[in-house]
């Protein structure tokens, strides 16, 4: 197949790259890094003639290192995985969760490319890119990466919706170090196809996940949420601490405050569900009321919470009407 399907049979969008395209992008970078390592070294030699052998030869061993080991990893961790040869061909390497690459994938990517590129010509990752499902080299499987084209149609491109305003920062907390990637994965794609699976399916599909997730993270999901709005607030959770670790900032890169918009006032789920559009306790992603054990689960909305929230079209005047 060519678009990876995760484990709760959720299609992801970006496709893994083919041999053929991964070979090309890959002698384009070698040939940018030759044409650089030549120049370098013409021009450190006629600096250095005065300089013995030996030292020349150190200094020509130093530059191969720096240009045709340092400089492919320096690219990728800088451009996220995107390399000369790669941009060309419409190619990215990202994790195997979709995101995009650090230094220490790039770091095992390029070490192991040294042997499995350079001093094999390239046959040992030929051969295990035929031999892996997904086209992977031996780089890719201990870094846990991959290579995907990045260039898709447009109109299926999928979008994750956001969670409720009212449960914005609220998992600031909570504890996502022990959850895998492949649910991270599955989290997302969730949600991103939500609203193209049956309604029942869909429900149960978010209880499961939103059940490993509070399992992964030792805290169980809050009362009268419902599964899509707690898996996508947290999902939210995780992209705002990836954007921390990745600016230094402290904000995010559309200049949100940590947590995803924690310093929003915090709305009752009982005066979110008046909002229309939001995920309230009433309101469901899916755009159907669940059934069996969920039904049962939910929990009313009193209907006095409802009518204390004040209408943004009127303002409160204080008066209460009598009885």
């Amino acid at each position: 197949m060519s678009e990876l399907v995760t484990g709760e049979a959720v299609a992801l969008e970006l496709r893994p790259a083919k041999l053929p395209s991964r070979a090309l992008a890959v002698l384009l970078d070698l040939a940018v890094a030759v044409i650089a390592y030549i120049v370098v070294t013409i021009g450190v030699v006629a600096a250095t003639a005065s300089l013995d052998e030996a030292a020349q030869a150190a200094l020509s061993i130093a530059m191969f290192v720096l240009l045709l080991v340092g400089g492919p990893i320096a690219v990728e961790t800088l451009s996220h995985g995107r390399s000369l040869g790669k941009l060309a061909c419409g190619l990215r390497v990202v994790r195997d969760d979709g995101g995009p690459i650090r230094f220490r994938h790039a770091l095992v990517r390029g070490l192991i490319g040294v042997i499995e590129i350079l001093m094999t010509l390239g046959v040992v990752a030929v051969i295990a890119s035929l031999v892996s499902a997904r086209g992977r080299r031996l780089g890719d499987v201990f870094a846990g990466t991959l290579v995907v084209r990045e260039r898709v149609p447009l109109a299926r491109t999928g979008f994750v919706p956001p969670p409720p305003p009212w449960l914005a920062g609220r998992f600031s907390g909570l504890d996502l170090s022990a959850v895998p990637d492949g649910l991270w994965l599955a989290i997302r794609q969730y949600l991103m196809r939500m609203q193209q699976l049956d309604p029942q399916v869909g429900w149960s599909m978010a209880e499961r996940l939103a059940t490993d997730l509070a399992a992964r993270t030792g805290t169980p999901a809050p009362q009268g949420v419902p599964p899509a709005a707690y898996l996508a607030a947290v999902l939210q959770e995780r992209q705002a601490r990836e954007a921390r670790r990745a600016f230094g900032n402290g904000r995010t890169p559309d200049g949100m405050s940590p947590g995803g918009g924690a310093e929003a006032p915090a709305v009752p789920p009982a005066a979110a569900a008046s909002v229309p559009g939001a995920y309230g306790a009433g309101e469901f992603p899916l755009g159907a009321q669940p059934s069996g054990r969920a039904e049962r689960d939910r929990s009313p909305v009193p209907q006095d919470a409802v009518q204390e929230a004040p209408s943004p079209d009127r303002p409160t005047t204080g008066f209460v009407p009598p009885a």
